[in-house]
């Protein structure tokens, strides 16, 4: 009988610290201290133990009865303090729990991640720089002057103009471009050297189908010994070849930027008419996707690089562009009012 009873009170123990919901712990108790539960018949069989014997289980027994109630007690009130805990966080502990979503790259940052992997493996270093600008950086060392015309369209948003300071390495604005990294850059660095400076820009533009105030760029810049026009070109040409496919086709038109002397602006063949014109490309059969150039030898001296004895090439693209030609995406405002229904299309 000892025996019994000292296996009963492991197993009722074992049983009471299981219990996950007072429901259950009242099975427990029904099943130990009920009027027909294993005590009650534990009592019952004292009359088949010897005179001698029974004073003692019979304190056995009603010992195990309390440690089994006391035990029971203790364990109500732990779980009643967790459901209070659970119900003032608002949680429901007995629902099963929700499987979040498994999320994916925005179609921009995923477009800047493949662009600027292909150039690292071409041996280029990604280099970035901080938003916030001088006007020097932004302007003066790029070969823009203040009352140069195209500074027109690059002129940006300028940062305490309460306080407007004459000198213009002192006024700070967000960037119009990426290519002040390459400035900070080159002050520093002794070439040769090959990078690329990604992300964000800012401009005055409104708003529309193909313009946006804030946009990401990818600005590129080669500077050496012997670096000509053909290096330039084979270096965009793999571009295209490697993000585009090895069908697409490229053209150099002649064109100005400022910062770079000679400029061209580099189409490939539209990709969805393949060339034969259509309405995305405007029956031209070609689609325009950055701007390049020989720096110009005023922007080395601006970086106190000598111009006798190096020289370089620069480019630049829209990352947002390149993601719309590469999906065949018509407005730039879908990559930013975060509609999950077309974003989980990438």
């Amino acid at each position: 009988m000892e025996e019994r009873l000292s296996n009963t009170e492991k197993d009722a123990l074992g049983e009471i610290g299981a219990a996950q919901a007072k429901d259950e712990l009242e099975q427990v108790r029904i099943k130990y201290l009920g009027r027909k539960g294993i005590l009650a018949r534990f009592f019952k069989e004292l009359e088949t133990v010897s005179g001698e014997k029974r004073p003692v289980v019979g304190q056995a027994i009603n010992r195990l009865k309390k440690v089994l109630a006391q035990s029971i007690k203790q364990r109500e009130g732990e779980l009643s303090s967790k459901a209070g805990k659970a119900d003032s966080l608002g949680v429901d502990i007995t629902m099963p729990g929700a499987d979040p979503g498994i999320g994916n790259l925005h179609p921009v940052t995923k477009t800047l991640n493949d662009i600027c992997g292909i150039f690292s493996h071409m041996g280029f270093a990604v280099i970035e720089g901080p938003e916030i600008e001088t006007e020097f950086n932004n302007f003066e060392a790029l070969n823009i002057p203040l009352e140069h015309p195209s500074r027109d369209t690059f002129d940006t948003f300028y940062i305490d103009t309460k306080n407007f300071d004459t000198d213009m390495e002192k006024r700070r604005l967000l960037r119009s471009h990426t290519s002040p990294v390459q400035i900070r850059y080159m002050q520093d660095k002794v070439p040769p050297f090959s990078i690329v400076a990604p992300g964000k820009v800012f401009r005055p533009d409104a708003t529309d189908a193909s313009h946006s105030f804030m946009f990401y760029q990818v600005e590129g810049l080669v500077v050496g010994k012997d670096i000509n026009f053909a290096n330039l070109k084979w270096t965009l040409f793999e571009f295209a070849r490697q993000y585009f496919g090895t069908s697409s086709k490229m053209r150099f038109r002649p064109h100005f930027f400022p910062f770079t002397e000679p400029s061209a602006e580099v189409d490939i063949s539209c990709m969805i008419c393949n060339g034969a014109g259509c309405r995305v490309c405007s029956q031209s059969g070609w689609l325009e996707i950055l701007g390049a150039g020989m720096v110009d030898p005023n922007v080395f001296q601006a970086v106190n690089i000598d111009t006798g004895l190096y020289s370089g090439f620069a480019f630049g693209m829209g990352v947002e562009r390149i993601a719309m030609l590469k999906h065949g995406i018509d407005d730039i405002r879908l990559l930013y009012e975060n509609d999950i229904r077309f974003l989980k299309q990438f």
